[in-house]
């Protein structure tokens, strides 16, 4: 039906309008798909009968903001190390980092706290063996299947 393009808090997100029937909408978030329940019931003779254009976020820059450096692109993230990666089971924001380059860890010792929906979740180690590299850090937000640390 319809895409947009969506920022927030710095998170660039894809949205398609895939369905809505009553007041369910069945729409895509970068890929994965949801069912929301609307407020009030969006009719198709509402919608527009043509795509809307997408265009990219305009981002806007405060004044006093414009003397700071820019954020770091999202190449710049550390590489991987070499061995099992640890992914991210759902998207969240990082609350803790429980390890760092070099530890030692076992398999299901907690090594990142993740928090989705407002709920802390432990992620742990999958494996045994020294963390090769640690890819995020507190604050940062991460999607479904992002490498958080490897383990070699």
């Amino acid at each position: 039906m319809n895409k947009y393009q969506y920022k927030v808090q710095g998170v660039d997100y894809d949205v398609e309008i895939v369905e809505v029937e009553g007041n369910i909408a069945k729409v895509k978030v970068n890929g994965i798909e949801f069912e929301v329940e609307l407020k009030e019931p969006i009719h198709a003779s509402t919608m527009p009968k043509h795509p809307i254009a997408v265009k990219k976020p305009v981002a806007s820059v405060a004044p006093a903001a414009a003397a700071s450096p820019a954020p770091a692109p999202v190449a710049a993230k550390p590489a991987a190390g070499a061995g099992t990666k640890v992914g991210a089971p759902l998207p969240g924001t990082i609350t803790e980092v429980k390890v760092k380059v070099g530890d030692t860890v076992k398999a299901g010792d907690a090594v990142i706290i993740l928090e989705a929906m407002k709920m802390q979740n432990n992620i742990e180690a999958e494996v045994s063996g020294t963390v090769s590299s640690v890819l995020v850090k507190e604050g940062d937000t991460v999607m479904e299947g992002d490498a958080l640390i490897t383990i070699a």
